[in-house]
Parts: structure tokens; sequence; C-alpha cells
């Protein structure tokens, strides 16, 4: 089941959000102030790839100092309005009983759109 929700993911709009997450994130590493954020991006873009059978957690321990000052750095440079896309596409996905999981997905990735740093994908 979990390969037909990636497969219909895929389909759906998630190989287009993958793409630009990795392409983004790619190109935030040829910095190298940019490699902690594009590191970020390509795990998200690897989540946004094949999100079914997988979860976005925060990581192990209390988020530190770090991550805190990463998460600010983060909203600061404008990547709240991809929650925000995310939280619009994912109210749109639940308006239909089929599109609920797509639609739960799509409010996971704005959760790790907000604050990406402290989470971990198991």
């Amino acid at each position: 089941m979990k390969f037909l929700g990636n497969l219909a993911w895929l389909v759906l709009g998630g190989l287009l959000v993958a793409i630009i997450y990795i392409a983004v994130g790619l190109l935030m590493c040829i910095t190298i102030i940019g490699i902690p954020f594009g590191i970020q991006l390509i795990k998200l873009g690897g989540y946004a790839f094949w999100p079914f059978g997988r979860e976005l957690v925060n990581g192990p321990g209390e988020p530190g100092c770090l991550s805190t000052v990463m998460n600010l750095i983060w909203i600061l440079l404008g990547w709240w309005q991809v929650a925000l896309i995310h939280l619009v596409c994912g109210l749109v996905f639940c308006i239909t009983i089929i599109g609920i999981p797509f639609g739960l997905k799509h409010f996971s990735l704005a959760l790790a759109g907000i604050f990406p740093f402290g989470k971990e994908i198991r």
C-alpha cells in the first residue's frame, strides 16, 4: 500500500517538489555558509520524493542552541513561504477523502519547512 501511495504522490506533484528541493539544496551547497541549509534541503527532497512509510520526527535529545539559531536564519531567509505553500496544498488535498493522506504529508512538510534543523527522517 505504501508503494501505491508513493506512486500516486509522485504523479500528483511530489516528484516536482522533490526535484525543486534537491536542486535548490545543491545550489546552496556551492558556498560554505550554505552547506548546512543545502543538506537540510536535500534531506527534505528525499522525504518529499518517497514520503509514505517514513516519518519526520524530532532528532535525538533536546534541540540545541545551534539548531535554534539555524532555524531562525532559515525563517529569515524566506523558507517560511515554502511552508505556507505546503500548508495551502495540504488544505486543498484534504478537500477530498482520497486526498487526505497526501494533505497530511504536505502538513508534515510544512512543519519541516519552518523548522528543519533538529528533525530526523525515519
